[in-house]
């Protein structure tokens, strides 16, 4: 891409210097220093309230604002826009589904996460693998069962947070049951490397960045699906994923503003999308390039789709939001495998959590 936009703008004399840095990692990379960061960088959209805080992301308009707007879904330009202003080119959805294994699981078995916890399997395998990702993951539960942080869009903070309420403390104490069962595997324990190589692992939750490493250790045992139901009240509900994007930013402070804009927009287009797809499976959050042939015969693709449309909820991008919640979320699951949440303080505890989350 590098080389395709130099070729295409020979007025520029282009000095690339390129850093791998995950998106996830971006925004502590580009604000240790933000006048000697990148020109161009990728992110996760959660990330966006903090970089535009410190100045560190420009504001899009012209063209690439309309690219955007135009070729983009409204959900998925609404990830990188704050108060109807543009900061980023969305290249692909940020959200996880279900992959399991078809030697241990069928069709059946993966509607609900009782029926995968239920199947008979050898005793030193796994049925499914709990991973929070640092309360990323953890949402799902919550937010699945009707509770919500900052409400339904997640940008009231005077609506503060409900995980307290009766269907919170519900959740809490099925995942103290799950998190405890011996068919269910802990991140931070086992890895799902180690476990799907010998067969040994039913389910896990994960990203389209990993699929080819799965596809590597099980071949076409591997399967994909939306992510189950669950049932924590007598109710069945459907899990809902935080969905988001990761984009493409400019450096506010670049000294190559024109050429920076020109190039995020280049590696943000149609054709490029594809290309990043085809090299790195990264479906595209562009319309055009999603509903290209190529994409829409790719299972992988369609249940991305599938899992953004049916079962995700869009992840709340304001400051209060991204500062506290990662810490205090993701301490929930690893209190309760270490034993510190019990059904005996679950309400005392989440009590904690909602009351370290309200906005001031």
């Amino acid at each position: 891409m590098q080389e395709a936009f130099a070729a295409a703008h020979p007025e520029y004399n282009i000095t690339w210097t390129t850093e791998v840095v995950g998106e996830d990692k971006c925004q502590d990379e580009v604000l240790k220093d933000v006048g000697n960061a990148a020109d161009v960088f990728l992110f996760s959209n959660d990330q966006l309230p903090q970089l535009v805080e410190a100045g560190a992301i420009a504001q899009l308009g012209g063209d690439t604002e309309a690219m955007v707007k135009n070729d983009m879904s409204e959900s998925v330009a609404d990830t990188v826009m704050i108060d109807g202003k543009v900061y980023g080119i969305p290249f692909t959805h940020n959200t996880f589904f279900m992959y399991y294994d078809k030697t241990l699981l069928d069709e059946s078995d993966i509607t609900s996460l009782e029926k995968i916890m239920a199947k008979e399997t050898a005793d030193d395998v796994y049925n499914y693998y709990f991973e929070s990702a640092g309360g990323w993951k953890l949402g799902c539960y919550y937010y699945g069962a009707g509770c919500s942080i900052f409400g339904p869009d997640g940008s009231d903070l005077s609506a503060g947070v409900d995980w307290n309420n009766e269907t919170g403390l519900a959740v809490t104490n099925y995942l103290i049951d799950l998190i405890n069962n011996p068919k269910c595997a802990f991140d931070g324990e086992i890895t799902v490397s180690e476990l799907i190589e010998s067969h040994r692992l039913g389910a896990w939750f994960d990203g389209s960045w990993n699929y080819q490493l799965y596809h590597d250790a099980l071949g076409d045992d591997l399967g994909m699906a939306v992510i189950p139901t669950f049932n924590p009240d007598g109710t069945d509900h459907q899990l809902l994923g935080f969905y988001g994007s990761k984009a493409i930013g400019v450096n506010a402070q670049s000294q190559n503003m024109v050429a920076a804009v020109q190039f995020a927009a280049f590696i943000g287009n149609e054709e490029n999308q594809i290309l990043r797809y085809e090299l790195s499976q990264q479906v595209p959050a562009n319309k055009a390039a999603g509903s290209s042939e190529k994409v829409m015969a790719d299972p992988l693709a369609t249940v991305l789709v599938n899992e953004s449309n049916m079962a995700s909820v869009a992840q709340p991008v304001n400051s209060v939001f991204s500062a506290r919640y990662w810490s205090y979320a993701g301490a929930i699951p690893t209190e309760i495998r270490s034993g510190e949440i019990t059904k005996d303080n679950a309400q005392e505890k989440l009590d904690a959590f909602v009351a370290a989350m309200t906005a001031e």
